[in-house]
């Protein structure tokens, strides 16, 4: 869900190489709440002949063969597909990508992957970073030689995400930003799940960050004005809204008091 207090760039986004070890596909779901659409990252060590499949995104069969045509282009196989969160727009694909490739599905929901683990495949090493508050099962993927972030929902490439109470906490995702933060000292690319990569983490975590913390100030007001529940706190604080984004605004919304309350 994008937020008004990020400036939102208008760059467009088509997906394709955007490091030596990153190609993105980008799924054909936009909407609002997906923008362009779902990244599908492809990583693999040049040279290398197995790639890890991060996020295969929807069960369409358009999109499962663009995934199939890049990895023929790439001359690699894919041997493990990874999600950043169980979200349906991330990971309803996985299984048959997983039966068409014989790849294995590692997931935090599933018990098949582990925080604060790193990925071997065919040379290539990716650290994998919790990052729940999106959602409870939320990571984030380091690639290090890249100095690449693949932040699922956790950060996105245009706009601001939506913590989706009550699975999300906005604690959580606090705490998760702060941990980008660290990373993003050592990092130069940002590679999230919806909109286009972007340069200077450091930055836009920073950002992330502050509109967090200005929101919850919006919220606080709002409640002292007289707001007396998440449906008149977000016709204050989101005033103008899409009304495509109201649900997702009052998941935020119920994310913030919750975080007062506590």
């Amino acid at each position: 869900m994008s937020g008004r207090l990020i400036p939102v760039s208008d760059r467009p986004w088509s997906g394709g190489r955007v490091s030596p070890r990153a190609v993105c596909v980008l799924a054909p779901n936009a909407s609002p709440m997906t923008l362009d659409g779902t990244n599908t990252w492809i990583l693999a060590e040049p040279g290398a002949h197995e790639a890890l499949v991060i996020d295969p995104g929807p069960l369409d069969e358009s999109h499962l063969t663009a995934i199939s045509s890049a990895v023929h282009d790439l001359d690699v196989k894919i041997s493990v597909i990874a999600l950043t969160h169980d979200h349906i727009d991330h990971s309803e694909g996985a299984a048959e990508l997983a039966k068409r490739t014989g790849a294995s599905v590692l997931a935090w929901r599933g018990r098949t992957l582990a925080r604060s683990e790193s990925l071997l495949v065919d040379g290539l090493e990716v650290e994998v970073l919790p990052t729940p508050g999106h959602s409870a099962d939320g990571v984030t993927f380091y690639c290090r030689a890249d100095a690449a972030l693949l932040t699922g929902d956790t950060v996105l490439g245009r706009g601001t995400t939506v913590v989706a109470w009550p699975d999300g906490n906005l604690s959580d995702y606090l705490d998760s930003l702060q941990l980008l933060r660290d990373a993003a000292s050592n990092a130069r690319l940002l590679l999230p799940g919806h909109g286009p990569a972007l340069d200077d983490p450091a930055r836009i975590l920073t950002e992330y960050v502050e509109h967090r913390q200005a929101r919850l100030q919006q919220v606080r007001e709002a409640l002292t004005a007289g707001a007396r529940n998440p449906d008149e706190v977000v016709d204050v604080v989101y005033a103008g809204l899409d009304p495509a984004l109201r649900e997702a605004a009052l998941l935020s919304t119920r994310a913030q008091l919750a975080y007062l309350a506590d």
